[in-house]
């Protein structure tokens, strides 16, 4: 497995950890998780936060990642930006936890651009025979 595709599943585990530390109180009502969660507030609603924007963030990450296996593109710049996609998400996790907008923004906005940079070195990839 490449590189990129062990950064597929660790993006794929993140928003899990999120969630565990959102549901970290104590009394979570499984029966009812997610009025439980909406009802949650300082960190651990932010936590619940990043959770939910890290699985919106995942399935463009996942695509692109194997857009660009299936391209033949370039490894070492694919494993290259999986790795800054993960970094960035990781980043903007802990930013949201601590309530720091602008750098989160910062973090979400890497994250982007790591997947966009994956689609772009997908489209300039030499033709598969």
């Amino acid at each position: 497995m490449t590189i990129a595709f062990w950064c597929v599943l660790v993006a794929g585990l993140l928003p899990i950890v999120w969630a565990g530390a959102a549901k970290s109180r104590g009394d979570f009502d499984n029966r009812d998780p997610r009025a439980w969660l909406a009802a949650l507030d300082g960190w651990r609603a932010r936590a619940n936060a990043a959770q939910a924007n890290s699985w919106e963030a995942f399935a463009p990450f996942a695509a692109a990642v194997l857009i660009a296996h299936a391209a033949g593109a370039a490894g070492a710049r694919v494993d290259a930006l999986a790795v800054g996609f993960v970094l960035a998400r990781v980043a903007y996790g802990l930013l949201y936890i601590a309530d720091r907008p602008t750098l989160r923004t910062v973090a979400w906005t890497a994250g982007f651009a790591c997947v966009m940079g994956l689609y772009a070195v997908a489209a300039t990839a030499p033709a598969a025979p």
